[in-house]
């Protein structure tokens, strides 16, 4: 497509609107491709879906719970988002995707009109194929975690702001953008990104080539954005003051310290050095991008020098935000999100340049080749048994042998058709095949490894459905398809007093009560007649047992050991709210 435009610019300026359309409509139908087909998978999916379906099924929208415990981690909004898709749809694996597939779209639909508005159609259209073929910002359209949506608001925000900044004066636009940045506040704290542009801005615009920043309309714009997170935070502080119970402080401090500030400066998780993004995650975060950055940086000096400020502003506004994240000793890979609408914007109008270079065409082709000849081998090795291979499939319980051999031989047809002298295009369309077969048959494969819905199926017709059934140390997967009453005693409570609350509540009624909990906590069961227990086997990484309750007769418990919570979803036939007996 991109050797289309580059070889018909009048044809192209002809027929904008219809390639515009026509690019996003295949963008619809590649990154809608698969929904429908899977379930909310781990690591973040499960937690969210599990958050949505207690909003629809208690009607408690304003603070977020998992499992009838308070979920104090992240603001509301891509709960309620997801609430609604789920609601509208009718289905949880219809729903559950389409918060991500909608902000996906509108941040594709922002940066081609920025990028048209600055440049014109036959630019905006390169910068659409070069943001929808970007690895990292495709898997997000594709999962339902947070960052999706945040990318769009954060994306809204920086669009905002330039227009007021490169087309305006546009009050608007600056007011819309700091609006966006308060609802991206409310999706995820760091909202405030798109503040980034400020100090690039304040510099360009000394010698009249932008919008004038002033301290009047910078207050003005700090107003919109604290006005529209008071929405929400305000009741918030008051409900959970004025209430007597303690948990609703406890979700208060965390939610306005605890996982903003101390998060940010004292992280007590997914800890990894300053040099963790450059390093480790942008490589294949922005690939195939990357493969363009050495022939980018000169023309980007140039247009630095000439102060362009089309370039400049997200140019150093994307530097900015890895450098934030990079400061920060907690790093996901997943932060680096944002940066990759910025990153088209500043890398779109070069695009018909670097097109044309033979080195960059030749590297795609070294990458294309290595890609697909790293999953032919291991394919083929993987189906003729090779032990290495053989055992990390039964650990996954996964043979992906015949995806990863059609994959490697898709690539080496890719290049004996276009040869290396299109080797940027070869990738691309390969890429355009992983992500259709990814979002197929890829879904066929994994989902039973990644979703426990048919083991808990299985422990169901084990137990009955009206049994109840205790998940110590729970992941929200499994909560989430749990088709029975079901209870769990506090996220974050150590193991040894969950089990302890849970001895007391399953010896109330042993023979109607149940445990689910994974075969690495064997040393903490001492006291359980384990032979009773049924082994479920592999799923989610972990072995299982299902245990009855007349195996725990001799378990000391301690009815005050921890909370007890009972799972409004798995509520059927119980009126909701209804303890357990």
């Amino acid at each position: 497509m991109m050797a289309t435009l580059a070889c018909l610019p009048t044809f192209t300026r002809r027929h904008a609107r219809l390639a515009t359309w026509l690019l996003m409509l295949f963008a619809l139908l590649m990154l809608g491709l698969g929904i429908g087909l899977r379930d909310p998978w781990p690591a973040d999916e499960p937690r969210f879906a599990l958050n949505a379906l207690e909003m629809l099924d208690t009607g408690d929208f304003w603070l977020p719970h998992r499992g009838g415990e308070l979920y104090p981690d992240k603001p509301p909004l891509f709960m309620w988002a997801t609430a609604l898709s789920i609601a509208i749809t009718g289905s949880l694996r219809l729903g559950f995707l389409l918060p991500s597939l909608f902000a996906a779209l509108g941040t594709l639909a922002l940066v081609m009109d920025l990028l048209q508005r600055l440049y014109g159609h036959r630019i905006a259209l390169f910068g659409g194929i070069a943001l929808l073929t970007t690895l990292q910002f495709t898997l997000q359209a594709k999962t339902a975690q947070i960052d999706m949506l945040l990318t769009f608001f954060t994306t809204l925000g920086a669009y905002g702001l330039l227009r007021h900044a490169l087309l305006g004066p546009a009050w608007r636009w600056w007011a819309g953008g700091w609006a966006a940045m308060g609802l991206g506040i409310l999706t995820k704290g760091v909202g405030f990104l798109p503040l980034a542009l400020l100090p690039a801005w304040y510099w360009l615009s000394r010698d009249g080539r932008l919008t004038p920043l002033r301290l009047r309309e910078l207050s003005a714009g700090m107003g919109i954005l604290l006005a529209v997170i008071v929405l929400w935070g305000l009741p918030m502080i008051i409900m959970t003051s004025l209430g007597d119970d303690p948990a609703l402080a406890t979700y208060r401090d965390n939610i306005l310290f605890k996982q903003t500030g101390e998060r940010y400066a004292n992280a007590w998780h997914h800890v990894k050095p300053w040099y963790y993004y450059p390093s480790q995650v942008l490589p294949w975060a922005w690939m195939p991008l990357t493969l363009a950055l050495p022939w980018a940086v000169p023309p980007w000096w140039r247009r630095i020098k000439r102060r362009d400020a089309r370039i400049i502003l997200p140019l150093s506004t994307m530097l900015l935000v890895i450098c934030f994240f990079s400061l920060s000793p907690g790093k996901r890979g997943v932060y680096m999100l944002p940066t990759i609408p910025l990153l088209a914007l500043a890398i779109a109008p070069l695009l018909p340049g670097l097109w044309r270079r033979r080195g960059l065409q030749h590297l795609g082709a070294a990458t294309l080749l290595l890609l697909g000849a790293v999953l032919l081998a291991a394919g083929t090795l993987g189906s003729l048994g090779l032990p290495a291979l053989q055992a990390l499939a039964e650990r996954y319980a996964l043979s992906p042998w015949g995806w990863w051999i059609t994959l490697g031989l898709t690539a080496l047809a890719l290049l004996g058709w276009l040869k290396p002298r299109r080797g940027l295009l070869a990738l691309t369309l390969w890429f355009v095949v992983f992500w259709g077969l990814w979002s197929t048959w890829g879904y066929g494969l994994m989902n039973e490894t990644r979703s426990p819905r048919t083991m808990m199926e299985r422990l169901t017709g084990i137990t009955g459905s009206d049994a109840w059934l205790a998940l110590p140390a729970f992941d929200e997967e499994f909560l989430l398809q749990s088709r029975q009453p079901s209870v769990h005693f506090g996220y974050h409570t150590p193991i040894e007093s969950q089990l302890a609350r849970a001895y007391a509540w399953i010896h109330q009624a042993p023979h109607t009560r149940w445990m689910l909990i994974g075969q690495d906590h064997r040393d903490d069961l001492t006291c359980v007649a384990l032979d009773n227990a049924h082994d479920l086997g592999f799923q989610n990484s972990e072995m299982w047992w299902l245990i009855p309750g007349t195996a725990f007769a001799d378990c000391q418990s301690d009815v005050d050991a921890a909370p007890l919570f009972v799972a409004p979803t798995s509520l059927s036939d119980i009126p909701h709210g209804t303890a357990a007996p």
